[in-house]
């Protein structure tokens, strides 16, 4: 475990055609946080959504006008010192269903998002490689 303190709260709009995994990542980076939460809502015009799996990620795709139900993930570094966003998103369509995953890019912001960063002070989450998972596994020390 780790604990931190809470520092700025920083609120961003991500515009209509944005990748919505890219902007999160820009504006993250732009704001100089390292660590930390995001929390989006909003609508989409496509999603991909990733679902690992046996070492892999499995990607769903839906070209559809979608609501952000709940997008929330953290903010860490890598070994060489990179932004990692680690997301998950449920989105929903005009019926109610519901789909969530993995949030990956090609996902195309509709009407608008709306981000909130978190910042934690006082963290150093840093993601590192695992040959077993081949994922960057969220490392606490």
């Amino acid at each position: 475990m780790m604990e931190g303190k809470i520092g700025r709260i920083i609120f961003s709009r991500i515009f209509e055609d944005e990748d919505l995994a890219e902007a999160i990542k820009e504006r993250v980076e732009k704001s100089g946080v390292k660590a930390g939460l995001i929390i989006v809502i909003g609508s989409l015009k496509k999603v991909v959504l990733g679902y690992y799996t046996e070492g892999e990620y499995k990607y769903v795709r839906l070209d559809e006008s979608l609501e952000i139900a709940s997008c929330s993930g953290n903010i860490a570094v890598d070994e060489k010192g990179e932004t990692i966003i680690h997301a998950h998103i449920v989105v929903t369509n005009e019926k109610g269903e519901a789909f969530g995953g993995h949030l990956m890019q090609g996902s195309i912001v509709g009407a608008t998002a709306e981000l909130a960063i978190i910042e934690g002070v006082g963290l150093n989450l840093q993601r590192t490689f695992d040959e077993k998972t081949k994922l960057k596994l969220l490392r606490l020390s």
